[in-house]
């Protein structure tokens, strides 16, 4: 799994993803993303995680990968991404999903 966060986006990189998401909601600007790149089951539970953890929203971002990996982009404040980031890295590492 490779985990990123954009804090403070650009125009340019919230149009690339707005593009990509999955749904067409207006989420407005958010303060950070969190980017998430892995297998579909991996993907499933950090949606999971991200979203129990605390007030984030999570999208899955289209793309053409070879190796079938799949992107999440969750936005919101950045004290939230973050923490959501932490949850599904510590997740990951203790893996209890």
């Amino acid at each position: 799994m490779d985990c990123r966060i954009i804090k403070t986006p650009g125009e340019g990189i919230l149009a690339i993803l707005n593009r990509r998401r999955g749904s067409k909601d207006n989420l407005g600007i958010p303060d950070a993303v969190g980017l998430v790149q892995g297998k579909l089951i991996e993907m499933v539970c950090a949606a999971d995680i991200a979203e129990k953890a605390v007030g984030v929203t999570v999208e899955d971002i289209r793309g053409s990968c070879p190796q079938n990996m799949i992107l999440l982009a969750i936005f919101g404040d950045t004290a939230s991404v973050i923490a959501a980031m932490e949850e599904i890295k510590k997740k990951e590492n203790d893996r209890l999903w």
